[in-house]
């Protein structure tokens, strides 16, 4: 009875999430290691996300005592803590919000760890990174590289602020776009489906069965119908297209037909290009397809799926199984549901002994894959997505000027572009006179043209050379001076702790 409470008490703790990234994601989560550079309010805000969230371990890294001015921006500190160190602080107030989680503290500045420990880094899944200078994040993310750590930096700044991902590859199967077509094989149902169609008369002159076929089944005999008339092809220019709905809506008996105008209205699914997208097909000819026993699940994953499309699947990724609302007699529909249900059972189980043959091949457990993942995958290849990431020092020093031009040109990103070439500008003074701009009330006037000239190097290096930036926003960062603004703080370490979330993803690697 203990050991089955035991078990039941983190799906009951983390309920919420649990249905947001399932299992597999939170069991990813509780197995990841976290070291934080800096527990001020951004990095504080961030971990405390992580650790309401179940991450496995946290290590902070932080050289500071608390001082009176951590009490104002800082919730994770109270009186108590003057004078104590910061990152034994928090740490012990993180265990408090979960108890589950394991905290250390390191107490050393995290620019000096950057530079005489480098090794020390490669104990972690992800580094998070809060509120370092430029010249020390370009050493950090060399370092995370070398070891194949995620690096996620976070920085808040006044009224602005910036998070960066950095990692070599980034690889996700359920990407979740925007817009998705429906995997329906309307033009190209396989032999269960044309079947199941030319089963059901669409001329059936029984109003009740009439309006009731779903549009699949209307769409599977009209096409072939179509077909049959032109030489086995499908409609493709913009006036088959309308001959085609016209096709459909001859054989309506009445106007009130709902499945007809569902027909119409997805008649263009007939007219899907046959095979994969070019998105697809550039992951499944990457060279990381071409797998040996250091390779990821993900591209021992695609390299199944490679197989799979050259055998089984004949051109065709596997199905996904599902089907939309439609209107439909129920028996139609749940034998719809069946037929495409047994279709993506068997791609899925093609894929799956071409991934244990695969294991096998290259030395490693062939169950080491487990179905629930292969399955995952095959519901969502046309979903794939593969990021890679450049380097900081790539960044900096050799930017992409027509994207930069871009991004300068766009109305709505130019804003953002000026502060983070204030950012920059602001790492360039502080390296040159060992502070931030506007600490000292008395240098403000001379602090804005010193940022203006760094702010103009760095548009140089960009490749702006001549370009220049609002006055009003050099002399706001100025009056910035460097503060963590709770609520700024709080936002950006939301948004860094999501985005390690999002890399804890089912059937994600780097």
């Amino acid at each position: 009875m203990a050991a089955a409470a035991a078990a039941a008490e983190p799906k009951t703790k983390y309920d919420r999430q649990l249905r947001i990234w399932g299992d597999q994601g939170q069991a990813a989560l509780e197995k990841a290691s976290i070291c934080l550079l800096n527990c001020g309010p951004t990095g504080t805000e961030a971990l405390k996300n992580l650790v309401l969230g179940g991450i496995g371990s946290v290590t902070v890294v932080d050289g500071s005592k608390v001082e009176q001015s951590d009490l104002g921006n800082n919730f994770l500190l109270d009186e108590g803590c003057l004078g104590q160190s910061r990152a034994k602080s928090i740490c012990s107030f993180l265990q408090e919000l979960n108890d589950a989680v394991k905290a250390k503290y390191v107490e050393e500045s995290p620019a000096t760890m950057i530079d005489t420990n480098p090794s020390f880094f490669s104990q972690f899944t992800v580094v998070l990174a809060t509120q370092l200078l430029e010249s020390s994040l370009l050493k950090l993310d060399s370092i995370c590289r070398s070891a194949n750590i995620v690096l996620v930096a976070a920085r808040s700044y006044g009224l602005t602020g910036l998070v960066r991902v950095s990692i070599k590859e980034h690889c996700v199967i359920e990407s979740k776009p925007d817009h998705s077509l429906d995997d329906l094989r309307l033009h190209n149902p396989w032999p269960e489906l044309k079947q199941f169609a030319k089963s059901i008369d669409i001329c059936d002159k029984d109003p009740v069965v009439h309006k009731h076929t779903p549009y699949i089944v209307i769409l599977v005999r009209l096409a072939e119908k179509w077909a049959d008339a032109h030489d086995g092809q499908l409609p493709s220019t913009r006036q088959e297209k309308r001959e085609f709905k016209d096709l459909i809506r001859a054989h309506m008996l009445n106007v009130d037909e709902d499945n007809y105008k569902e027909a119409v209205e997805s008649s263009y699914k007939v007219s899907v290009t046959p095979g994969i997208s070019d998105e697809i097909r550039q992951i499944i000819d990457d060279s990381s397809s071409e797998v040996n026993f250091s390779s990821s699940d993900f591209w021992v994953l695609v390299a199944s799926l490679k197989e799979f499309i050259a055998n089984e699947g004949n051109g065709e990724l596997p199905l996904e199984g599902t089907i939309p609302d439609m209107t439909s007699l129920t028996e139609y529909y749940v034998s719809l549901q069946k037929i495409y249900q047994a279709k993506a059972e068997s791609d899925c189980l093609a894929i799956e002994h071409r991934v244990k043959s695969i294991l096998r091949r290259i030395g490693r457990d062939p169950d080491s894959i487990s179905r629930a993942c292969i399955k995952t995958f095959c519901k969502n290849t046309r979903k794939l997505k593969v990021c890679r990431y450049r380097s900081m020092e790539e960044e900096f020093s050799s930017p992409v000027l027509s994207e930069v031009k871009k991004y300068f040109a766009d109305e709505d990103s130019c804003f953002a572009m000026n502060f983070y070439v204030l950012l920059r500008a602001v790492d360039r003074l502080a390296a040159n006179y060992s502070r931030l701009p506007g600490i000292f009330d008395s240098e403000i006037g001379e602090d804005v043209p010193r940022l203006k000239e760094a702010a103009v190097s760095v548009l140089s290096d960009m490749g702006l050379k001549g370009s220049s930036l609002s006055e009003d926003l050099i002399a706001e960062v100025c009056r910035f001076a460097g503060a963590e603004i709770h609520p700024v703080a709080a936002f950006i370490g939301g948004v860094a702790s999501q985005e390690v979330i999002k890399l804890f993803r089912p059937l994600s690697s780097w």
